[in-house]
């Protein structure tokens, strides 16, 4: 059931905003809905990672460290 939702908003932001959902050939309310659900499902919480980034996880390896121990021990030696 759709129902009206009255929204004050800064009026570049608006033509902005309709000038996007007219490129994306997508309605503005349909636009903000589909951002709103997206907000709001509790699915969407789950980073969905491509395969891409998920090849290169743990291509690169770090130390666990101190790092507030390290950030001291740089600004101590910085400002001698």
């Amino acid at each position: 059931m759709d129902t009206k939702l009255t929204l004050k908003l800064n009026k570049t932001i608006i033509d902005k905003a309709k000038e996007y959902a007219k490129e994306k050939n997508i309605s503005l309310s349909k636009m903000i809905e589909n951002y709103l659900q997206a907000l709001t499902n509790k699915e969407s919480e789950e980073i969905e990672i491509s395969p891409l980034v998920e090849s290169l996880m743990g291509v690169i390896s770090i130390q666990e460290t101190d790092r507030k121990k390290d950030y001291t021990d740089y600004l101590s030696e910085k400002y001698k």
